[in-house]
C-alpha cells in the first residue's frame, strides 16, 4: 500500500485502529479480571468483568475526540512543552471524571437490562482509584497519537522548507517553486505541480501528483506562500484552482471537489459559494 491509498481511506483505518485496539485490550482485561476473582472465590456473575470493561472502553473512545482537539490546543512539541504538558496534567481531572461518569452511566445500563442494580461504592475513594488510572491511559493514548504521526511522517517522508541559513527570517511568498528537503535530500517543487494541500495535526501535507511531502507549517503559514491559484476550501484543505474538475454538491450545504489527478477534497459550506466564484 502506497501512502497516498492510504491517505484516501485514512479516516477508516484511524477508527478501525482505535476500535480493534479498544476491543483487544477490554477483552483481555475482562478475561484476566474473571479468572482472578473465580480463583478468589468472588460472588461474581461471568458477563459482569465485560460490562466492566467495555463499558470503560467504549466511554475512552467516545472521548477521544476531545483529547485530539485538546492536544491540538496544546501539542506537546518542542517550544511550547512548559505551557502543554501542565495544561494537560490539569486536562486530565477532568476528562477523568468525564470518563467515570459515562462509564458508570453504561453500566446501569447495563445492570438495568440483566435486571440487577449497579453500585459504584464509595465515590470519594472510587474517584480517586479511578483517576490514578485514567491518567496512565490519558498518558498511553497520547503517546500512541504520537507515535503514529511520527509513523506516518517517516513512511511519507518528512519535508522542511529551506531557508538557505536563515532559519529566524519570515518566510518569504512563493510565486513560481520552493525548495524542500526529504529525507535528506533537497527537492524542487513547482507551485503549479501541487493539486492540494492537506492539514494533519501539526502538518500540511503537499499533495504534488502521487508524491506526498509532509511540511511541519501551519494552514496559514502555506497559505501566505501561495497566490490566488489556490483557495481555501475547508479548514484542512486548499486546492489548486486548476486541477479542480468537478464540484459534487451535498444537500447538508457541504460538497466534495474532484480534481484532475482523481482525488476528492472536502468543501465545507462555509467555503463553498466562494470556490463557485472563483471558479467563475
Amino acid at each position: 500500500m502506497t501512502p497516498q491509498t492510504y491517505l484516501r481511506h485514512r479516516r477508516a483505518y484511524e477508527i478501525g485502529f482505535w476500535l480493534l485496539l479498544a476491543v483487544i485490550n477490554a477483552a483481555g482485561n475482562s478475561i484476566t479480571i474473571g479468572i482472578d476473582l473465580g480463583r478468589l472465590g468472588e460472588p461474581v456473575a461471568p458477563w459482569e468483568p465485560w460490562v466492566w470493561e467495555f463499558s470503560s472502553a467504549a466511554t475512552w473512545l467516545a472521548l477521544l475526540p476531545l483529547l485530539l482537539a485538546f492536544d491540538h490546543r496544546f501539542p506537546l512539541r518542542a517550544g511550547k512543552l512548559r505551557r502543554s504538558v501542565p495544561a494537560h496534567l490539569a486536562f486530565t481531572v477532568p476528562y477523568s471524571l468525564l470518563h467515570v461518569l459515562g462509564m458508570v452511566a453504561l453500566r446501569e445500563l447495563a445492570y438495568a437490562a440483566m435486571g440487577q442494580d449497579y453500585d459504584f461504592g464509595d465515590w470519594g475513594a472510587n474517584l480517586g482509584y479511578e483517576y490514578l488510572k485514567d491518567v496512565r491511559t490519558y498518558g498511553a493514548f497520547l503517546a500512541t497519537v504520537y507515535l503514529y504521526r511520527f509513523v506516518l511522517r517517516r513512511w511519507q517522508g518528512e519535508a522542511e522548507f529551506l531557508t538557505e541559513g536563515r532559519e529566524d527570517a519570515a518566510p518569504e511568498p512563493v510565486t513560481d517553486r520552493f525548495l524542500v528537503k526529504k529525507l535528506g535530500r533537497e527537492f524542487l517543487v513547482r507551485v503549479d505541480d501541487i493539486d492540494w494541500i492537506e492539514a494533519a495535526g501539526n502538518y500540511v501535507t503537499l499533495h504534488v501528483g502521487e508524491r506526498l511531502y509532509p511540511l511541519r507549517e501551519t494552514m496559514a503559514g502555506i497559505a501566505s506562500r501561495l497566490d490566488e491559484r489556490f483557495a481555501r476550501v475547508h479548514r484542512s484543505a486548499i486546492v489548486n484552482l486548476d486541477r479542480v474538475r468537478e464540484i459534487e454538491p451535498f444537500d447538508t450545504g457541504d460538497a466534495r471537489a474532484h480534481l484532475v489527478g482523481g482525488a476528492a477534497v472536502p468543501v465545507s459550506r462555509r467555503y463553498r459559494q466562494a470556490l463557485k466564484d472563483r471558479l467563475g
